[in-house]
């Protein structure tokens, strides 16, 4: 019996599923991230230009390639390991580096990305963090003096996790350098994997958080916009009761209206569904971290949840507004659509029977015509039957008149009967 075969793309879909691995850090270490986002709003990176900026990366350092199609690469490059991804929006470079430095996230580290191989980025800074990874000491009292220096108090989200693993916090506030700063505290004898995945997860965390956000200054933008097109489309939906401007004048300014919002709608559609997609991420990306609070200090959760959670309930009440005005804009065009078509349907039927009358009219003078043309064609018949017969008048012992009373009725008989036959060939 010959094996079965396999679906093309069974190997493929299986290997999707363990293409982007965690890395593997020794405590203690540094990373340095940054995320850079396709130019304006493009939906789809150069993948071509990314591959060529990772290689110029990598030739700086002897580094080895990664396969050609690859949308992942994990290696080393020289003392360092880079991670890098590629996404649709979006490509992350990601460099660890043993050890740590004395000047708590010296910006001096992200001197791993050379200042030239910046500047020709295919697209625009995100964000970008430095990430200090330490072990956690036997005391923890020591951690929250550190954490007051590096951090601003306000802002800081402190949380034990993944089981009393380890701990993590930051400020989300950009420093001097312009970058995000993370602090991790693994406890001893926390594995380099799962240490690695904090450090990964904390990096998406960033990362989705920033792409997510991109869609409150659309939303801004289509508020302002919005505000002007509602007095606009609440006066036309007016007029449609009052009947101050003719239906057809209303209906062309209305779908004028609808055209502008549908385009609005159709501009911002990727951006406000990616927000969503970004967004239920972030909150992933937190929820398995398994936050427990730390030192009575808020949790990455509840920043979120005062500081994040308002921009996205801001970008979905101004989607659903956009919806709510698209359709009310359908709606009343197609109200407005149906007024007119019974106006016109009513004024087909006037003038259908206006039609009617005048062609009945018309059928009246028709038959008065033709029974006139019957009396003329008859009268000039007569005569020239009457100057055909009266020799033969003599000869019957008739006069001239008789000879033409007798003639009469026969000739008005025949020409009655001859314009009645040219009607029925003509109809």
């Amino acid at each position: 019996m010959s094996p079965i075969q396999d679906h093309p793309l069974r190997y493929m879909l299986t290997n999707e599923l363990h293409a982007r691995p965690f890395p593997a850090l020794e405590t203690p270490c540094h990373a340095a991230f940054l995320a850079i986002k396709a130019p304006k709003d493009a939906v789809n990176r150069d993948r071509d230009a990314d591959r060529a900026h990772l290689l110029d990366l990598l030739d700086r350092f002897g580094a080895q390639h990664p396969k050609p199609d690859d949308t992942h690469f994990f290696g080393a490059m020289g003392r360092h390991k880079i991670k890098w991804e590629s996404h649709a929006e979006f490509v992350t470079y990601t460099i660890f580096t043993p050890g740590v430095a004395e000047r708590p996230f010296d910006p001096a580290a992200y001197e791993v990305f050379p200042e030239d191989w910046l500047e020709a980025a295919p697209g625009a800074r995100l964000t970008s963090a430095l990430i200090r990874v330490e072990q956690l000491r036997q005391g923890r009292e020591d951690i929250g003096e550190r954490l007051s220096e590096w951090f601003v108090p306000d802002s800081l989200a402190a949380s034990a996790i993944l089981d009393d693993a380890g701990v993590m916090a930051t400020d989300f506030r950009l420093d001097s350098a312009g970058h995000m700063r993370f602090a991790v505290f693994a406890r001893p004898g926390t594995g380099e994997r799962r240490v690695g995945r904090i450090v990964q997860r904390l990096t998406e965390i960033e990362t989705y958080k920033a792409m997510s956000m991109l869609g409150l200054p659309r939303a801004r933008q289509l508020s302002t916009r919005m505000a002007e097109l509602d007095p606009q489309l609440t006066e036309l939906v007016g007029e449609m009761t009052t009947g101050h401007r003719q239906p057809e004048e209303t209906l062309h300014a209305l779908l004028a209206v609808s055209a502008e919002l549908e385009s609005l709608l159709a501009q911002s559609a990727f951006r406000f569904s990616a927000t969503r997609a970004y967004e239920a991420l972030m909150h992933q990306r937190i929820e398995v971290m398994r936050e427990e609070r730390f030192e009575h200090r808020q949790t990455f959760r509840e920043f979120m949840m005062r500081r994040y959670d308002p921009a996205m309930r801001t970008v979905k009440s101004t989607e659903a507004q956009l919806h709510s005005m698209t359709e009310r804009a359908s709606r009343a065009g197609n109200l407005l659509r149906t007024q007119v078509d019974v106006e016109r349907s009513a004024q087909n039927q006037k003038l259908l029977e206006s039609m009617d009358r005048r062609a009945d009219l018309q059928l009246r003078l028709q038959r008065t015509v033709e029974g006139l043309s019957v009396v003329a064609i008859s009268y000039y018949a007569v005569s020239l039957v009457s100057y055909i017969v009266y020799p033969a008048a003599g000869p019957l012992g008739m006069s001239k008149g008789m000879l033409t009373a007798i003639l009469t009725p026969f000739v008005v008989l025949a020409v009655w009967l001859m314009v009645r036959r040219i009607r029925r060939e003509a109809e």
